[in-house]
């Protein structure tokens, strides 16, 4: 796996960055809680398939996507 998780742009990701994915039309934003990594981690939280990045988003909704699906910053229509 990747030393350094990187987003749809290339860069890299840390907790706390903000992020967003688009989904179906709308996003998921929020503050990086967590990178699952390893599969003792995606075991322990519940998450398939490792790497993902745990947030939660504007809803309050705890979120996990693939890193190649986030990108940094607030979204803008």
């Amino acid at each position: 796996m990747p030393s350094e998780i990187k987003d749809k742009n290339g860069e890299p990701i840390n907790e706390g960055d903000h992020v967003f994915a688009r989904s179906r039309g709308g996003r998921h934003e929020g503050d990086v809680d967590k990178i699952v990594t390893s599969k003792e981690e995606a075991e322990k939280e519940g998450v398939k398939h490792p790497p993902k990045v745990l947030f939660t988003d504007q809803h309050g909704h705890n979120v996990q996507h693939n890193p190649g699906a986030l990108q940094h910053g607030e979204y803008k229509k």
